[in-house]
């Protein structure tokens, strides 16, 4: 754009000289120098904390699954990459040990029950004791507690998805055994009910930025298009600020100067529920500095977005 701007004066002034409105002297001689300094310091460098422009990356919160449960696996009806709605099956383990225990615990409840009743009656009339009675009753709401549980174990036999999304990457098949633990997840389940744009900007940059100011994004996937959207929130951390738990002592690092992460959202919620994760593009930030800057970040912007056609960086 600094170059346009620059073509554009040399023009002007080529047709004032031609036409001999203006002498082409010393300093008309110099004059592109100096228009090109008093675009850059005047515009070009201000543009980039008042109108900051960054990389943008689509983010979505995976959610590893980890069955509650452990078992062979014995139906596995969900295909990858398939849309799929809170409560869906993603999985099932084979039910049979679970539904057994089950059972039994249920019969001994039975009888538990059974038992509390007649030493009630009995300590009713005086032939029975209370301590019996009283035992009788501990044991009753032991094994009302150990079946809830039982139940439990075997409604989660069945795995369900957690929210709105799609699993990627399956490989989980009929046979398999499956544990419970943390460790060891048997799929990744993308939720889409949100989605997180990020994106980048420098740290000399962001001085202006807050939530609420106006965006643009155009993305690699949808080339030729610009979106509209605000600022949600910068985030307050980067990795190189932050500290863990440890008994060692201060280990001096080379300190890098890593953007800060603004979280954006689009104003058209269709538009962001069909970007995959992991698209990319370029965001411009409009705060309420520089705003004669704005123009040309529009312009650049959009050439940006003309240019995807062709770029694949």
């Amino acid at each position: 754009m600094i170059i346009v701007l620059l073509n554009v004066y040399l023009v002007i002034l080529f047709c004032l000289v031609k036409f001999g409105i203006v002498r082409f002297n010393l300093f008309w001689k110099v004059s592109p120098v100096i228009v090109l300094l008093l675009l850059l310091v005047g515009l070009f460098i201000p543009m980039n904390w008042g109108a900051p422009q960054g990389s943008a990356l689509v983010v979505r919160n995976s959610v590893a699954i980890v069955p509650d449960v452990a078992g062979e696996v014995v139906q596995v009806p969900v295909v990858a990459n398939t849309p799929l709605k809170a409560g869906d099956v993603l999985f099932a383990i084979d039910p049979v040990p679970y539904q057994s225990k089950l059972d039994a615990l249920k019969a001994q409840l039975s009888l538990a029950q059974l038992r509390l009743s007649e030493t009630s009656s009995l300590r009713a009339t005086g032939a029975g004791r209370a301590f019996d009675a009283e035992q009788a009753q501990a044991e009753v709401e032991q094994l009302q507690a150990q079946v809830i549980e039982a139940q439990w174990n075997l409604d989660k036999t069945v795995a369900r998805t957690p929210a709105d999304g799609y699993v990627t990457n399956l490989a989980l098949r009929s046979g398999a055994r499956v544990t419970n633990i943390p460790l060891a997840p048997v799929m990744a389940f993308i939720d889409t009910a949100e989605t997180i744009i990020g994106v980048e900007v420098p740290q000399i940059d962001a001085r202006y930025v807050a939530a609420g100011q106006p965006v643009e994004i155009t993305f690699k996937y949808l080339p030729g298009r610009v979106f509209t959207g605000k600022v949600e929130s910068v985030l307050q951390a980067v990795a190189s600020g932050q500290t863990q738990t440890s008994g060692l002592a201060v280990t001096s690092k080379a300190i890098q100067s890593l953007p800060l992460v603004v979280r954006v959202k689009l104003d058209d919620n269709e538009v962001a529920d069909q970007l995959p994760a992991g698209s990319t593009g370029t965001a411009a930030i409009y705060t309420e500095h520089v705003k004669a800057a704005h123009f040309i970040r529009k312009v650049l912007l959009r050439q940006i977005a003309i240019t995807n056609y062709v770029n694949p960086f």
